[in-house]
């Protein structure tokens, strides 16, 4: 069974714009059974008026796919916390979970966001900027596997240290809370030994993932709680889009 995590960068290649067959090639390159993506289009002018949810569902013959709004509106531009009570037809950007196995139930997680503007210094152009943090959703599927039952959630958190680590806490405790074993995909913006540490969970894939042309560190992780469950083969292909690679991984039962 193959899953794999991926930071689309709302589908864009980076220096020449979206292209959604783009994103299509690389879903079936990738050939997952299990796909977790963040930062995810839902209808913006930047990607085309897209659903790259429904994209990549087509790609890779899901069966079942959810997108979860974490922002109502456009990121840089005017834009507000998702409810998950947004109109039909209004943009949106978060994250998708998809399967090709059946489904049981979906649960949607809002994760703690720091409540206002801060100042925070960025190493790059070395210099202090006014922040205002995203809101962060989780979402979490039950699905029937060829493996047995399992809990499979993905998410996409803060960028700021400590922030992350709360976060991550959190959903780990209402992942635990449902039918396991459970795996936790996503871009967590954290190191391996950071995101083992504040998980309680161990990695089944390690590869550095970023940035995307030569990667020296791993922000995208897939991690479980089942030591049945066994990596036989892990990678971060070249893509032909986002300033991340894809986590790809081949799991078995031991």
């Amino acid at each position: 069974m193959r899953i794999a995590t991926f930071n689309i960068l709302h589908g864009r290649t980076v220096g020449d714009g979206v292209h959604p067959a783009r994103l299509t090639e690389c879903i079936r390159e990738l050939a997952p059974d299990i796909l977790a993506l963040q930062e995810v289009d839902l209808d913006q002018h930047r990607s085309g008026r897209s659903d790259l949810t429904a994209v990549a569902a087509a790609a890779m013959g899901a069966a079942a796919h959810r997108f979860v709004a974490a922002i109502s509106g456009t990121p840089g531009a005017t834009w507000m916390a998702a409810t998950g009570e947004e109109q039909p037809g209004t943009a949106a950007y978060g994250i998708a979970l998809l399967s090709r196995f059946p489904v049981a139930s979906w649960q949607v997680v809002r994760l703690p966001r720091i409540p206002v503007r801060f100042p925070m210094y960025l190493p790059g152009p070395r210099r202090v900027k006014i922040v205002d943090e995203e809101p962060r959703a989780a979402v979490i599927a039950q699905l029937d596997t060829p493996l047995g039952p399992m809990s499979v959630a993905n998410t996409h958190l803060s960028f700021v240290p400590g922030w992350n680590r709360m976060q991550l806490r959190r959903l780990v405790r209402d992942l635990k809370g449902l039918p396991g074993p459970h795996i936790l995909a996503g871009d967590l913006n954290l190191t391996p030994q950071a995101a083992a540490r504040w998980s309680g969970l161990r990695p089944l894939a390690t590869a550095p993932t970023f940035p995307a042309d030569e990667p020296t560190r791993q922000l995208d992780h897939i991690l479980t709680d089942d030591p049945a469950l066994c990596a036989r083969h892990c990678r971060a292909p070249v893509a032909a889009l986002s300033d991340h690679r894809p986590l790809v991984v081949d799991i078995e039962l031991d």
